[in-house]
């Protein structure tokens, strides 16, 4: 997966609208569900606990299923490829101590791996505003391109592929 310029703008507009149709979605759709899950099999002990979670979890599914058919829309595609981002950045991040590891050996897949994480977690931060640890990020990108030179590579986002995870 390739790291691509966002609009910032645009990504959180289309967040928050979908985020806000969601939650929108998820009461109504619970609510409906429910209730007509109650009127069509009453308890008579007076506990609807079972249809009510029922209902979440079709409206759960129904909304997971709308947003998995809607993800190619041109509407969708920021917020689709920051969701995909984030997988593909929490599977290098399962497999970060031994990606550090194997840095410190030289392994170029590894360094690759590590680049692109913190390439991609730069992207996510900024988009989201989450300033705070990039001090921190800046401190062990400076460790791998510390590590980068003293094996004479150079690292680039775009070099990375995921097959690359499955030797760790």
């Amino acid at each position: 997966m390739q790291l691509i310029d966002i609009n910032k703008k645009r990504y959180r507009r289309h967040l928050n609208y979908t985020i806000v149709a969601c939650v929108i979605s998820l009461t109504v759709g619970c609510l409906v569900i429910s209730q007509l899950l109650i009127a069509v099999f009453p308890d008579e002990s007076g506990s609807h606990f079972h249809w009510n979670l029922t209902g979440v979890v079709i409206t759960s599914l129904l909304i997971g299923l709308i947003l998995n058919k809607y993800r190619s829309h041109d509407f969708m595609t920021e917020v689709a490829y920051v969701w995909d981002l984030k997988q593909v950045l929490n599977r290098i991040n399962r497999k970060m101590l031994k990606l550090k590891a194997a840095a410190q050996e030289g392994n170029v897949n590894a360094l690759l791996a590590i680049n692109y994480s913190y390439a991609g977690s730069r992207l996510l931060w900024q988009l989201d505003d989450n300033l705070i640890i990039m001090d921190q990020l800046a401190i062990d990108q400076a460790e791998i391109d510390s590590l980068a030179m003293t094996y004479n590579l150079t690292l680039k986002a775009e070099d990375y592929d995921e097959a690359v995870l499955k030797q760790f």
